[in-house]
């Protein structure tokens, strides 16, 4: 499936979360396509570069780096060409939406599941799912 993480999985992954383990693993594992864009790209840097959100994570920051070098490999780079806004409450989460149609993906993994279904543009054919949902297979969360 192609589908683009929200850095709050890749996070979660960081910090111990099993299901947020095992959909970065499905990933590596090349069973799921993760895209990525210069968005989430940045954030992803900017996000795992935060030592205080990582005291309690069982990785260190090389560590959390090397496995974001070894996903970045894995994920399929993805230009957005054109801004579709589709207006959310938190407009930071704008590039998810615009990142998941400009790649065709068929979801967007998150945890921020509410803020995402806020947008006045919806796009029927992405799923919004939670981490559990998406490893359940229970594809019940779309627009």
């Amino acid at each position: 499936m192609i589908i683009v993480i929200d850095t709050n999985i890749f996070v979660g992954a960081c910090m111990g979360s099993s299901t947020a383990m095992e959909i970065i693993a499905n990933c590596l594992r090349q069973q799921d396509t993760p895209l990525i864009g210069a968005a989430l790209f940045a954030e992803y840097i900017d996000v795992l570069n935060r030592d205080k959100l990582f005291k309690a994570s069982h990785l260190n920051k090389e560590e959390r780096n090397e496995l974001l070098d070894i996903f970045f490999a894995v994920c399929r780079w993805t230009d957005i060409y054109f801004s579709w806004r589709p207006n959310l409450q938190d407009e930071a989460d704008n590039h998810l939406i615009e990142l998941a149609v400009a790649g065709h993906a068929q979801a967007i993994i998150s945890r921020n599941i509410k803020d995402l279904k806020s947008g006045e543009l919806l796009f029927p054919n992405i799923l919004l799912l939670t981490p559990e949902d998406f490893l359940r297979g229970e594809f019940l969360w779309a627009h």
